[in-house]
């Protein structure tokens, strides 16, 4: 950073110090040479006679000494060394370069005082001469002198420093190795003091007992409950970016009860490839936890697939489809189009898009995917090569309270693109679905069916391929349940969760987003591809490790409240990648579902009946409709408790709050 890019400082000797570092190190060290200079003197003659050899020989011979030691400093880059930062590294430079400035200062000493003895007038001394030793006083001092002022500066700044709000968190340290080391140097090193440092966990007998940066490693990790009892800890740090999920649960759970918050370290590739470093402390999420190993993608192949083509994402701005919108991104389309119905998040994902990816082509449109004419107008225009459809409505009791809303997006929007698809000749659409649609239980699932059979059905009689990918419940996608939970927690509870045994499969959006990327590429046309989502989570313990992630204490500080299942839920998803009904693809998270071949003129006629009277069907007439068309399809999942649950969507609006049933 130059002078210029520094922010102001208050202190006026230290700016002026800042601005002029070249001339102060030259001048600190030169006073630093001189007084190695005479300390050495003062030793080999136990500082005494000093008419002996401070005129005689200090004072002749100090710019000699001065001036060759700093040219050897200034040619080795020494000066330079920052002196608050100074290390082993430094130390042993600084070393090196008295050592050279030795062997020159006394090459020319010894070329001086033996000049007469080949015949030159030049004897400076008078045929005196002084102890050898002073020259390796010399050097001892010049060490030491050098060193130790980098030293000093280095503990001023990391001792004196203002605390950052006027207390630093007690924090200890979970794994001793080299992350944890970096990252305590780092905390040591703050210009303000954010965290106190009280000692280090780690499994490793080895170095129990020992100490690093003057913090002692206390024990192993199963300690760290009384650990921090003992020294009223505040907050955990785990410096293990490499840890595994079962790792960090393993400590999570340990400390069930307590009021710790929980810190931890960017990932280790992160670390490796520079786009983090170890003073990037950040919070403990539920990432985390239930966070699997990196997405191994085939780029080569994705790349063939993407790349100079005009790709379309329809819901561009949602959860999913923004983040499908940074992934296609990466492979360096030749345009993207990005097509969403909301204002502000098209435009949010449109400016974000354009700063991180100049290079491409962006066109945003905002369009409802059930206007027919316009979203004939955008194919017109863009001629997409690939269209990745992630437009829909997906909150499940929301669907129950406003059934025709969900026919009319999810079935009517789905076939104007896929409609469109075909006739603008497009190469390939890709529908994201989701794993309620396998014998879906609410009206959300249901139509996320239709529309798959739908795009089945039309798979065989277009030239566009039609492909499906399912997949569970996204981490912190747009209404799901930990965003549902954190804000909760920030009122102070109580976290609702719907029943005790509700179980959901879980995956981030960028491993959802890449898989479905993965599937696309690999697709011919008329499969139904299904993502492998883990194991399945119970959401009252997601609760429980939010809270405890909090720093609150689950039952205790956060109450978890049980709220009955909701409309069209079901207690357990069914959502997998083994069985007799898939069948596995060349990536190990991708399976492909058996479907059955869609009976056509049925299917289309029973949509039409469908979305012709989407707005006047009730919610039980919308669920029989569905049974029509879905067999699978199940009558028996709770129903809406709200007054006006039998009448119509199209209806007259409700005369009060209380009619309208809370979502």
């Amino acid at each position: 950073m130059t002078p210029e890019q520094e922010p102001p400082n208050p202190n006026g000797l230290t700016d002026w110090v800042r601005r002029h570092r070249f001339l102060v190190s030259v001048v600190a060290h030169a006073v630093l040479f001189s007084l190695a200079w005479l300390l050495a003197f003062g030793l080999a003659y136990n500082f005494k006679s000093p008419e002996r050899w401070f005129p005689v020989f200090f004072l002749p011979l100090l710019p000699l000494v001065v001036l060759v030691k700093m040219t050897v400093f200034v040619a080795l880059g020494v000066h330079r060394a920052a002196w608050r930062y100074v290390g082993l590294r430094d130390l042993f430079g600084i070393a090196k370069a008295t050592w050279l400035s030795w062997l020159g200062i006394y090459t020319i000493y010894f070329g001086m005082v033996n000049a007469r003895a080949v015949g030159l007038p030049i004897d400076p001394f008078g045929g005196r001469d002084f102890p050898d030793v002073v020259f390796l006083l010399d050097v001892a001092g010049t060490i030491a002198l050098i060193c130790g002022a980098r030293i000093a500066v280095r503990f001023y700044h990391e001792e004196v420093r203002p605390v950052a709000d006027g207390v630093a968190p007690k924090v200890v340290i979970l794994g001793a190795g080299n992350a944890g080391e970096n990252v305590a140097r780092e905390i040591q090193r703050m210009p303000v003091l954010q965290y106190r440092v009280v000692g280090f966990l780690d499994d490793d007998p080895a170095k129990w007992h020992t100490q690093i940066h003057g913090v002692d490693v206390i024990g192993p990790i199963s300690k760290i409950k009384s650990v921090c009892d003992e020294y009223a800890v505040d907050e955990i740090l785990i410096a293990m970016p490499s840890a595994t999920r079962a790792q960090i649960r393993r400590v999570v759970d340990l400390c069930q009860g307590t009021n710790l918050r929980f810190k931890t370290l960017p990932a280790l590739a992160d670390l490796i490839a520079g786009r983090a470093n170890v003073q990037q402390i950040r919070d403990v999420d539920i990432n985390d936890l239930l966070g699997r190993a990196p997405v191994t993608l085939d780029a080569d192949q994705i790349g063939k697939f993407i790349k100079s083509r005009v790709i379309m994402v329809t819901g561009a701005g949602g959860s999913i489809g923004s983040e499908m919108c940074r992934q296609i991104a990466r492979f360096k389309p030749q345009r993207l189009v990005l097509v969403e119905q909301a204002e502000q998040h098209l435009f949010e994902i449109d400016r974000e898009l354009k700063r991180s990816f100049p290079e491409i082509d962006f066109a945003p449109y905002i369009a409802d995917i059930g206007d027919k004419e316009r979203i004939a107008r955008v194919f017109a225009a863009e001629r997409p090569t690939a269209v990745f459809h992630a437009a829909a409505h997906k909150h499940v009791p929301m669907m129950e309270y406003n059934p025709g809303e969900a026919i009319k997006n999810n079935v009517h929007g789905t076939r104007v693109v896929a409609d469109a698809a075909t006739r603008y000749g497009c190469e390939k659409l890709v529908m994201i679905s989701t794993d309620k649609a396998v014998n879906p239980t609410s009206i959300m699932g249901g139509s996320k069916r239709v529309a798959e059979m739908y795009i089945q059905g039309l798979n065989e009689r277009a030239e566009t391929q039609f492909v499906t990918v399912r997949f569970g419940n996204v981490l912190g996608s747009s209404g799901s349940v930990i965003p549902i939970f954190k804000e909760q927690i920030a009122q102070g509870g109580p976290v609702t969760v719907t029943h005790p045994d509700m179980v959901r499969y879980f995956m981030t959006i960028p491993e959802s987003s890449q898989l479905v990327l993965q599937a696309a590429s690999m697709g011919h046309g008329g499969e139904v591809f299904v993502l492998d989502m883990g194991e399945p989570v119970k959401i009252v313990d997601l609760a429980r490790d939010l809270i405890t992630l909090s720093g609150f204490r689950p039952g205790d500080d956060i109450e978890i409240k049980f709220v009955g299942v909701r409309p069209g839920e079901k207690l357990y998803e069914e959502l997998m990648i083994a069985g007799e009904d898939v069948a596995r693809t060349a990536h190990p998270k991708i399976g492909i579902w058996q479907n059955v071949p869609v009976d056509w003129e049925p299917l289309t006629a029973a949509m039409a009946a469908l979305l012709a009277k989407a707005n006047d069907l009730t919610h039980t007439q919308t669920r029989h409709e569905l049974k029509k068309i879905v067999p699978e399809f199940h009558l028996d999942a709770p129903r809406p408790t709200q007054t006006r649950a039998e009448q119509p969507d199209a209806g007259a609006l409700p005369t009060s709050d209380a009619e309208v049933a809370p979502a």
